[in-house]
């Protein structure tokens, strides 16, 4: 899980002893063991991290740094024991049943691994059970599990440790743990001990994947087979690529040929090979692994990620090579197309939704990148600060984490139609109304006027005050605010949602 952190301290050039801390969504995702050793946690607030240690290196998740700084180890991995599968930057997975024929003993493997590891400037744990999810509890722990030994093993591992692996976890894992805690169910055996049919009628798909895994029942395994070719895509890069913006062109494009092969076949793709030529022949390929089927702009990413680290590490001379003039995608193992979550508009890959990215790509390249821009689910209280509006094309990161509790947030649900009308909110005597400083309405609200929405008010709810950032008024953020409920009208009502800030009332929503 440190890995983020070994790479940014790898980018900037930094020792293995100064303490650095990677953020997303200003809170720590990742840090190093020196970090640590300060008080920096996963999961703070990146200005109480840089409390706890003033000497912390403090940098922006970047997975595209990750999976390119990674390669390196990949390939040491690869030349100790080959096919190794990545399920993400900083995790690798192989089967070990003939490396340790070959060495001896699986304990030799891991020593040596770690020692292969060791030569490129990292340090690695090793975990060897019989099913992969095991496996990597057990590299957490730096174990070797007895043959047979999967469900003793984990049995003693928090619940909570279900939702700590992103490889393996779908996104909804985290709210099935929860829930488990809050019923009482505190370790990985005891939510063993309760019976498959009562999870998966009570909690769905994913915990019955969550309960064969606490169970150390068999799953999917590293790859060793053959993959069909008939899924298979190709591109001959003429002429050959050089540079990473030409490489991530070339990804997206392949990326795009591939899902409208596997939506033909109505499969997904869970494992994904990504295979290169260079001009002087050689031949280079990664496997990466996901929890669930890839969408278009995942595999996108992940041939980004990949040829990012193969053009930089030739650049670096670790493995002279020449520039890569054909690439292939194949499909490693497929699964049913009902287990894709197709969207709200139709199918995934449908040619309307094509026409339309293509034609938002275009207005970007006449009017820039910032001008076609799309939403992102935020964490906030009101419904405006809930949305992060990002440039079409770059990473989706929220601008706060919507997973922290956030008190004084709004119910759902939420307006249909964002608003920020300036309002005049009155009394039955038409005298203004506004919010006290102990959260209450100055008077009952009877009328709102405003141009083009005036009228009597027949409901009215709240107001619900919040106070946040009381620090942050100069640049206006801060300060008191409170919150209501109306319905404009008697007959054709409209229901609105009211903010009160800066002693001003404004229309921030609208129900529909």
């Amino acid at each position: 899980m440190d890995w983020p952190a070994v790479a940014a301290a790898a980018a900037a050039g930094l020792p293995q002893t100064v303490p650095v801390a990677v953020t997303l969504a200003n809170r720590v995702v990742a840090c190093s063991a020196a970090a640590r050793s300060a008080g920096v946690r996963r999961g703070i607030r990146r200005r109480e991290s840089q409390a706890r240690c003033p000497d912390l290196h403090v940098v922006t998740a970047d997975p595209a740094r990750d999976a390119r700084h990674f390669e390196r180890v990949t390939v040491a991995v690869d030349e100790l024991v080959p096919r190794a599968e990545v399920l993400r930057p900083g995790l690798l997975a192989l089967s070990v049943r003939g490396a340790a024929r070959y060495f001896g003993s699986e304990q030799v493997t891991a020593e040596r691994l770690v020692d292969a590891v060791a030569a490129v400037g990292a340090e690695c744990q090793v975990g060897v059970a019989d099913q992969l999810p095991t496996a990597v509890f057990a590299a957490r722990a730096g174990r070797i599990v007895d043959p047979g030994s999967d469900a003793e093993f984990l049995s003693e591992l928090s619940v909570k440790a279900l939702a700590t692996e992103p490889s393996l976890a779908s996104g909804a894992r985290a709210e099935l743990v929860d829930l488990l805690w809050r019923m009482g169910i505190r370790t990985i055996g005891q939510f063993a001990e309760v019976s498959r049919s009562d999870v998966a009628s009570r909690f769905g798909a994913d915990a019955v994947a969550a309960h064969q895994l606490a169970r150390g029942e068999p799953g999917r395994g590293p790859s060793g087979r053959e993959p069909d070719q008939e899924l298979d895509v190709e591109m001959d890069c003429d002429p050959p690529i050089e540079r990473v913006d030409a490489a991530a062109f070339a990804g997206r494009a392949l990326a795009g040929r591939l899902h409208r092969s596997l939506e033909a076949a109505g499969v997904g793709c869970t494992r994904l090979a990504i295979h290169a030529v260079t001009a002087n022949g050689g031949e280079l390929e990664r496997v990466w692994r996901c929890a669930e089927p890839l969408t278009e702009d995942a595999t996108a990413d992940r041939v980004r990620w990949q040829l990012d680290g193969w053009l930089n590490r030739r650049r670096q001379d670790e493995r002279p090579g020449a520039p890569i003039t054909m690439l292939r995608l194949r499909p490693v193992e497929v699964v049913s197309a009902e287990a894709l979550q197709l969207p709200l508009w139709g199918g995934i890959g449908e040619e309307d939704r094509l026409r339309a990215r293509r034609a938002l790509v275009r207005v970007q390249g006449l009017l820039g990148p910032d001008a076609v821009k799309v939403p992102v689910l935020s964490g906030g209280r009101g419904p405006a600060e809930r949305i992060t509006l990002t440039p079409l094309g770059d990473e989706l990161v929220p601008r706060a984490d919507p997973g922290q509790p956030w008190p004084g947030q709004l119910p759902e649900p939420s307006p249909s139609v964002l608003l920020d009308d300036p309002v005049d909110v009155l009394d039955a005597q038409g005298n203004p109304v506004r919010v006290t400083a102990r959260g209450v309405f100055s008077a009952d609200p009877a009328q709102l006027s405003a141009p083009g929405r005036s009228g009597r008010l027949s409901w009215w709810t709240g107001p619900w005050p919040v106070d946040e950032r009381w620090w942050d008024t100069a640049a206006g953020g801060g300060g008191r605010t409170a919150r209501a409920q109306v319905l404009l009208g008697e007959d054709r009502q409209e229901a609105l949602l009211l903010c009160y800030r800066q002693r001003r009332w404004y229309i921030e929503g609208r129900y529909e």
